[in-house]
Parts: structure tokens; C-alpha cells; sequence
């Protein structure tokens, strides 16, 4: 039990777990006379035989940019960008050098096929002219082409992707840095609330309720697993956890008895999404 004062930080009137006297005391999880309540001070923020799961902040999507148009742009702003940064992250000339030539080459190559496309189509529209008649009357000028660069090897975004790597994991990488360079994704919004609601199965496996749960696909967004029981006499909160599956340690019972179980996700701020369907077992030692 934890002593407490009146003005103590984070009290809250109305707390289930708190006992005014002299003197006056916070019964905290697991001792005798804790009640769950979900805004106690006493509450767990994690389960009890897991460790915590590391915050998360909002999941990005993929860095790398699909269009080849776009890629090529991404590849330009790092290119002018990135010597600001060469004694930040300690990276050698040839790193530079080298990301510079790719994005230099990607560029004329993308140059390169867009003057054949539309030198194609004009060739095309030619030769539909002189068979059938009716078109242009001269054939189309022959393209003016980029300036050659230095040609490099196949793999442009393998290496674009483990330069980049290097420079996260760098101790002085900062997401302002990443999106001064073009190398942050956008940030996924989450499903709405109603598309987070669990599923969990039981099964008995070494004298003990096995609940099997998952992620569900979600756990960019999530953070735990509430756990909550009714062994004859209502729910009652069992557990938070962090980490599928989790182990009910309570001791069967000498004679059978149905257990039932449900379960709500949570995420930074609290419960999130709807309880998931009962499922009940019957059980004995």
C-alpha cells in the first residue's frame, strides 16, 4: 500500500483504490482489496508478466516514391540536399558521388524515354498519313537528345534505399533532416474505431487458460490487449497485456466451472474499438 497526501499528483476523488484516514493509502495491483478501475491511479499500464510495449508513433508509409517521375524528383532533392549533411553522418565522397551520379542518370534515362514515346507517337501518326493520306505532310523532325551523363549499374533503389538506411540509423538523424532530404514517408491515418475489435480463443495447456490473440493486422496502432473474466459472478478485469497469447495463472477449480473470457484492444489513451465476442470454457483441476 502506498501512502498518499491529499494534493499528491494524479489523485482523483472517486478512486476505488484509495482509502482516506491516517493515515491515507493507495491500494496498488495485485495487494489485498485492489478492484479494477479504469481510472485509477493504482491502475496497471502494462501487463504484469510482459514488458511494456514501446510507444509507437503514427506509422508511415513507404518513403520511396512509386512513380517513376516522382522517384526521379526524390532522387534530385537528396542529391542537392544531402551536402549539408556529409559531416553529420560521416559519409564518404564516394557515397555522395555516387548517389549523385545515379540520380543524374535516372533522370536522362526517364528524358531519354519520354522523347522516344512522343517521338514514337509523331512516327506513328506518319506513318498512318502516308498509307491512308489525310494527316501531316511532312514527316516528324528527328528528337533532339539529352546530354549524355555518366552511366551507372542496375539497382539505382537498392542503393538509394541502403544509403538511406545508414543515415537513420544514424545518432544525429532527425525526422526534420529526413524530410528536408525527402526521405519521410506520410503518415497513416488509422482504421476508424469500429474496425478495431479483437478475437481470442481458449485452450488448456499445462494446467492453465491459454487466451490466444492477435494483432489482427493492426498493431501499428495499438498498444495492448485488456483482458477481462467472469468466473460466476460477473466480469472482472484480469489483465492488460502486451505480447499474444497470455497465461490466466489462476488455479482451476475442484470442481467444473465455466470461465468466460472477452477482450478490447487499447492504444495510447485508453480503450479503443468494441469488446470482442464471449467465448467461455469449462474447467476443472
Amino acid at each position: 500500500m502506498k501512502p498518499v497526501t491529499w494534493n499528491m499528483p494524479g489523485l482523483r476523488w472517486g478512486d476505488k483504490n484509495l482509502r482516506w484516514g491516517s493515515p491515507s493509502y493507495l491500494i496498488e495491483y495485485g495487494e489485498p482489496g485492489w478492484v479494477y478501475d479504469p481510472n485509477s491511479l493504482s491502475q496497471p499500464p502494462h501487463s504484469t508478466n510482459t514488458k511494456p510495449r514501446k510507444k509507437k508513433n503514427m506509422p508511415k508509409s513507404d518513403y520511396i516514391k512509386k512513380r517513376d517521375a516522382d522517384f526521379s524528383a526524390q532522387l534530385t532533392l537528396f542529391k542537392n540536399g544531402i551536402g549539408d549533411y556529409v559531416t553529420t553522418f560521416g559519409l564518404t565522397t564516394g557515397q555522395v558521388t555516387g548517389q549523385a551520379n545515379d540520380a543524374l542518370y535516372f533522370a536522362y534515362v526517364l528524358a531519354f524515354q519520354d522523347i522516344y514515346i512522343q517521338s514514337g507517337q509523331q512516327w506513328t501518326a506518319w506513318k498512318d498519313s502516308i498509307r491512308e493520306g489525310g494527316g501531316a505532310a511532312t514527316p516528324p523532325a528527328t528528337p533532339t537528345l539529352p546530354t549524355a551523363v555518366t552511366s551507372v549499374a542496375p539497382g539505382i533503389e537498392k542503393r538509394f534505399r541502403d544509403l538511406v538506411k545508414i543515415i537513420k540509423a544514424h545518432p544525429a538523424y532527425t525526422t526534420a533532416i529526413g524530410e528536408a532530404l525527402g526521405i519521410e514517408g506520410q503518415e497513416s491515418a488509422p482504421p476508424p474505431p469500429a474496425d478495431f475489435q479483437p478475437e481470442i480463443s481458449l485452450v488448456l495447456m499445462g494446467g492453465l487458460v491459454v487466451v490466444l490473440w492477435s494483432w489482427m493486422g493492426k498493431s501499428a496502432f495499438l498498444h495492448a490487449l485488456e483482458i477481462e473474466v467472469d468466473r460466476g459472478s460477473g466480469y472482472q478485469f484480469l489483465t492488460i497485456d502486451t505480447t499474444p497469447n497470455y497465461n490466466d495463472t489462476t488455479p482451476l477449480p475442484a470442481t467444473a466451472q465455466k470461465w468466460t473470457y472477452r477482450a478490447i484492444f487499447r492504444n495510447g489513451e485508453g480503450r479503443v474499438g468494441q469488446w470482442s465476442a464471449s467465448v467461455s470454457i469449462t474447467v476443472v483441476a
